[in-house]
């Protein structure tokens, strides 16, 4: 007994030896945090009242689609997902019916300004906001911004409502714990809780992608509810889910949405800046092709004539470096800043030309994006709705896709179209019509002229994380 006690106090004092100086157990101590919070009580009561469940009520033709999803094939059996695509060309009539979608939102003040995503309240024909205290309003649309899939509501007549406060996603860590409020299967107020998991991920949604990636329980009605930090304060919407991935779910950083909101509040819309260029991303391999030791940069592929770029100077093979002083290591991070800057604003690019480092200004336009010359050759919507273009390697890294993929790529989709009901979204590949192939924007524009208008096109398209999908757009 007394030879094993020997060996517990020379194994205690060995430990406590190999504690190194200056690192005291009592300073250690100070820094150690609970792993879980005690409770989340005192900060769902709080949040509850700023929290909003939204239901939408939208008109629709057909319901095949929507039908098919819920309920499957109504005799049994499994239906091939490319059975649209490859299978007999049926017509059948199409009846209007009422859609009803659930969804989650949150006051940002006492007038009644209310955030959520747009594709919330999309094409909604009546919106109902209804509070913590079940008291119910009618909304109206003050602005929408399907780029970054952010709208701004409004309800009136509401007294004592209580706002969230707005955080700062910038400083938010990895690791930090978060809670999300919403209405996941249309069930009001459910709390639940993570931690970020992530910060600054792309998914395809759009040119803007740059969501925090939380393990905070999110499914569908959750969509335009809060990310909330421990302080109560809004640090993300929640906005997006893998559907095959469980406990993964991504939200808009609230730094971004301050920029966007704030527009849509005082204007109706988002005014982006425009600097015309084509740019790519600087891999290690083009790097050493053009001479540029321990820097990273963006590569300006082209420059559109006539565009700020153009009258400030750049030319095709710059490599872009900093904006403002301020370091630029990748084109979405490049394209945020310019899409962030006011319209008319100077920006002092540096970059790097034939191995010398040197500054040029450029005085920032608008952006159009119906128009987007840096992102399709086609310049205006067509009859289904959509703008295309040609794959090129900085437009697949932009939507984070396979730089050797064929096809065209939707660039926009009208809000409302025949393209827009039917599914069609921002980053798809379109892969074939009417069962012929799709390699390029010729192809898409020769079929799409071939096509009989009186009757229903077939589209084979890729998705990111989806794969293959079979599309009926109806006349």
């Amino acid at each position: 007994m007394r030879t094993r006690l020997r060996l517990v106090m020379i194994l205690i004092l060995s430990l406590a030896m190999a504690v190194p100086c200056g690192l005291s157990l009592v300073g250690a101590q100070e820094h150690q945090f609970p792993m879980v919070p005690a409770n989340f009580t005192q900060l769902a009561e709080l949040a509850r009242p700023g929290v909003v469940n939204i239901r939408t009520e939208r008109t629709m033709k057909g319901g095949g689609r929507v039908y098919r999803h819920f309920f499957g094939e109504p005799f049994g059996g499994r239906r091939n997902p490319f059975e649209d695509f490859f299978g007999p060309f049926s017509e059948q009539p199409q009846q209007e019916y009422k859609q009803q979608s659930l969804g989650s939102g949150f006051l940002i003040d006492k007038e009644g300004y209310i955030v959520t995503n747009n594709h919330v309240i999309d094409q909604a024909d009546q919106i109902k906001v209804r509070l913590y205290d079940e008291k119910e309003y009618q909304a109206t649309v003050v602005g929408r911004d399907p780029k970054t899939d952010l709208a701004l509501i409004k309800i009136e007549g509401g007294k004592d409502l209580q706002p969230l406060p707005l955080g700062n996603s910038e400083t938010l860590k990895v690791g930090t714990w978060v809670v999300a409020i919403g209405s996941p299967f249309g069930l009001e107020q459910t709390v639940t809780q993570g931690i970020v998991s992530a910060k600054k991920r792309v998914i395809g949604a759009g040119p803007y992608d740059d969501f925090i990636q939380t393990d905070a329980s999110i499914n569908p009605g959750n969509s335009g509810g809060p990310l909330l930090d421990l302080q109560g304060r809004v640090v993300g919407i929640n906005t997006a889910i893998v559907a095959s991935g469980q406990g993964i779910g991504f939200a808009i950083p609230i730094d971004m949405a301050k920029l966007i909101v704030s527009q849509l509040k005082d204007k109706g819309e988002v005014t982006r800046g425009w600097l015309g260029v084509g740019i790519q991303d600087l891999t290690p391999e083009l790097a050493e092709y053009y001479g540029i030791e321990n820097r990273r940069g963006i590569l300006v592929t082209q420059v559109f004539e006539g565009d700020p770029a153009d009258k400030a100077g750049l030319k095709k093979n710059d490599i872009i470096v900093a904006l403002n002083g301020q370091a630029v290591s990748t084109g979405r991070e490049l394209s945020a800043v310019i899409a962030n800057t006011e319209v008319g604003e100077k920006t002092r690019i540096t970059l790097i030309r034939g191995n010398k480092e040197m500054t040029l200004t450029a005085t920032v336009a608008k952006r159009d994006d119906k128009e987007t010359r840096a992102g399709a050759e086609q310049k205006d919507s067509d009859a289904l709705g959509l703008q295309v273009a040609n794959l090129s390697p900085e437009r697949a890294q932009q939507f984070g896709l396979d730089k050797d993929e064929n096809g065209v790529l939707v660039v926009d989709v009208e809000s409302g179209s025949r393209a827009d009901k039917s599914g069609v979204r921002v980053g798809d590949v379109i892969k074939g019509i009417n069962r012929k192939k799709v390699d390029n924007l010729k192809d898409y524009q020769s079929l799409m002229a071939s096509a009989d208008k009186k009757k229903a096109l077939h589209m084979l398209i890729s998705r990111r994380n989806e794969g293959l999908k079979a599309i009926k757009i109806m006349p």
